[in-house]
Order: structure tokens, then C-alpha cells, then sequence
């Protein structure tokens, strides 16, 4: 079976996930509404670190670039083994349109091009408490305050990537990154994961076939 319909063009449309006018409204968003969400949730979580865990501002600093950088590795691994889990299960194929086939079905739907805050505080939540969790096996909880808020602003980061792709003319110097994904929208679905860089895809060995002369 295949994995979902390789769209062929820009389509403009609109998927329609959920019947419940509501939970249809949670699964959209805008720039704005991210930007506000989301930046006052990394603020808080900084303030936390570092005025309520008594974290150094050095601690903090290190903890930040790591979950910062860390973020990327995520974002490989969340787009290729999450967001592209599919199979003959009536349930995975509804819970894989809703997370990420519909997306692929409208790649110009500028309004589900971000995650929505709600789902997405909830993913953040989760995702949280596994670093939580992590941290304190190796008896460095505190850590977690430190080191989210980096992964976090790297997510943040990555979705307006994401969405300026879809949206926006590509700039000369970051060419390659609407190349790369583009190339999995279109040509190449169980390639390309990466959408910020195309590094864990070197690593993993899921880059594009390079193009013959005949292509280029």
C-alpha cells in the first residue's frame, strides 16, 4: 500500500479533518498566534530555570544550544518514524492523515502549514515529561528546564522554515532547503525528512538520488 498520494501540483485546497466545527478550528493556526504561544512558553520555561530551579546562566546557556541543536535530530526522526508511521490499520491511516498525510495531500494550506498551539502544547507537554523523565535516571532533572527551551525555540524555528518553504519564494542562499523539500512532497516521500537542514539525512542515508544530466 502505498504510503499516500504523491501530490503533482501546488494544490491550493483545504483538507477537512475533523466534522466537529471545534476540533476543526484546533487544527488551524497562524503566524501570530505561534509566535505568541509558543515564545511566551520558552520565556517562562527560561524564567523557571534559571529564578526558580537556580540554574547558572552559563548552565542554562550550554543546556539551551544542546536542546537547541538536539532539536534537528528530532525533527529527522519525528518527520521520517512519526509523522510517516503508516500501515494497513484503519487507525494508523486516520491518525497519519491527521498528523501529517493531510499535509501532504495540501502542501499550500497556509493554515495547518504550523502546528496549532493546542496539539502542540499538548505534543510539548509529552515530549517534556520524556526529558524529564531521562534526566532524572542520570539524576539531573533540573537539566530538563535548561535544555527544552532551546528544543523548543529549535522547533519553533524549524516551523517557520517549514511554512516560508510552502509559502515564499526561496532565498539564493537557502536554495537547496526548498529543493530538499519539495523533492519529498513531489517526487521522493520516503526521502528528504529533514526540512531546517539536510544533515541527518546525509547521516542516515535517506538523501535524494542527485539528478542526471538529462534531469537537470
Amino acid at each position: 500500500m502505498k504510503e499516500h498520494r504523491v501530490t503533482t501540483d501546488f494544490s491550493t485546497g483545504q483538507a477537512q479533518i475533523f466534522k466537529n466545527p471545534f476540533l476543526e478550528s484546533l487544527t488551524k493556526t497562524n503566524p501570530t498566534s505561534n509566535i505568541i504561544v509558543y515564545g511566551i512558553t520558552i520565556l517562562l520555561l527560561a524564567y523557571l530555570a534559571i529564578d526558580v530551579v537556580g540554574l547558572s546562566i552559563l548552565s542554562f546557556l550550554i543546556l539551551f544550544i544542546t536542546g537547541f541543536v538536539f532539536w534537528t535530530l528530532a525533527e529527522y526522526l519525528l518527520h521520517r518514524y512519526l509523522f510517516h508511521w503508516y500501515n494497513d490499520w484503519k487507525w494508523t491511516q486516520r491518525f497519519h492523515f491527521i498528523m501529517h498525510g493531510s499535509h501532504h495531500e495540501y502542501p499550500k494550506d497556509k493554515e495547518r502549514l504550523l502546528m496549532p498551539p493546542v496539539p502542540g502544547l499538548i505534543l510539548a507537554s509529552f515530549l517534556f515529561s520524556i526529558f524529564y523523565v531521562v534526566f532524572w535516571i542520570f539524576g539531573f532533572s533540573s537539566f530538563t528546564f535548561g535544555f527544552f527551551p532551546g528544543f523548543f525555540l529549535g522547533y519553533l524555528m524549524y516551523s517557520f522554515v517549514h511554512r516560508a518553504i510552502h509559502m515564499k519564494r526561496p532565498p539564493k542562499r537557502f536554495k537547496y532547503l526548498w529543493h530538499h523539500h519539495n523533492l519529498h512532497h513531489y517526487q521522493y516521500p520516503n526521502k528528504a525528512y529533514g526540512v531546517s537542514n539536510t544533515f541527518w539525512d546525509k547521516v542516515f542515508g535517506t538523501m535524494p538520488p542527485k539528478p542526471t544530466r538529462k534531469e537537470v
